[in-house]
């Protein structure tokens, strides 16, 4: 298929959230796809779209309406038309996509860990007693209580750049970062120690960027198909397929990893209760061409170690 190329007269649309994380992930989108098919930056068009979730920040996202508060204006946008694409970190991703909008390219994954930041400690084992973290993420509060029952956990809305201010106005002795989101800005700066998989899973998908477009757009199309990473691909693909079975959103403790080895996929998974008293773990290989059916089983296994009323919010 031959496709009429993006120029300067005739931009491509890239919609994004406006945090600077947000913009680097855009800015990367942008420079593989100029790469890719040699053309100029202004060939392309970084459009900044204010959703939901980036205006209600003083509230949990469980309480304003969860994942899809980060993506809803953005797909608005693509049916619209002010937009021909739409970059997304895939961890605010619901599993379910929207009538007539795909998700099917993914760039190369940055470092799925999370990084343990504070000014005054190294590692959550180091934490006092009753010691004070900050952080907006059910399943880092679940995973910190699961392991250590007296921390106090405080709500810490906002982008990375606003938790870190919390952080150094004393909020909090500590929070938690995404790898992926460090290494993207460059903070090698901010103190912050990565945690190993072993110790704490990550979210579903954390470190991965996801391309959506119109379905009927063949020239999105053949343009993402080019700077779409298979691996990455893989590895969500097993991973979402996990969450998909657990029914997961902003308000579900729920963690997990798949990696690759050779034509081997390993999945890891962890469900846990809000509050962390319980945690179920368990892991599943096999081929990577069964990613999708391995997620889906380890889902089911821990659906029924868990029992029924697992994530509600007022189980003890």
């Amino acid at each position: 298929m031959t496709i009429e190329l993006p120029s300067p007269a005739k931009p491509l649309n890239i919609g994004t959230r406006g945090s600077l994380l947000a913009l680097a992930q855009a800015n990367e989108t942008r420079e593989r796809l100029a790469e890719v098919f040699d053309l100029p930056f202004e060939a392309f068009t970084i459009v900044v779209i204010k959703t939901t979730g980036d205006r209600i920040i003083d509230r949990p996202l469980k309480d304003i309406g969860g994942k899809g508060l980060f993506t809803k204006e953005i797909e608005d946008a693509m049916y619209a038309g002010e937009i021909d694409i739409a970059v997304h970190s895939m961890k605010d991703m619901p599993v379910e996509q929207p009538k007539g909008l795909i998700l099917d390219c993914y760039l190369p994954r940055e470092d799925p860990r999370d990084a343990f930041i504070s000014p005054e400690y190294s590692s959550i084992s180091q934490l006092s007693e009753g010691a004070i973290v900050g952080t907006s993420s059910l399943r880092r509060r679940a995973q910190l209580l699961n392991r250590r029952p007296d921390l106090n956990v405080v709500e810490f809305r906002g982008n990375l750049q606003t938790r870190l201010k919390k952080l150094d106005d004393g909020v909090a002795s500590c929070t938690f970062l995404a790898m992926a989101g460090l290494n993207r800005l460059a903070l090698d700066d901010v103190p912050h120690t990565p945690i190993d998989t072993d110790d704490v899973l990550p979210a579903i998908a954390q470190g991965a960027i996801g391309i959506e477009r119109r379905d009927d757009d063949s020239r999105a199309a053949e343009m993402l198909a080019a700077i779409h990473d298979t691996q990455t691909g893989q590895r969500l693909a097993a991973e979402r397929a996990f969450l998909a079975k657990l029914d997961g959103s902003c308000e579900t403790p729920i963690a997990g990893l798949a990696e690759l080895d050779g034509d081997t996929l390993h999945l890891r998974g962890e469900v846990l209760r809000p509050d962390g008293s319980v945690s179920h773990a368990d892991e599943i290989s096999g081929p990577i061409s069964d990613g999708a059916k391995m997620g889906t089983a380890l889902g089911q296994t821990l659906l029924e170690r868990a029992g029924p009323g697992f994530f509600d919010w007022h189980t003890s």
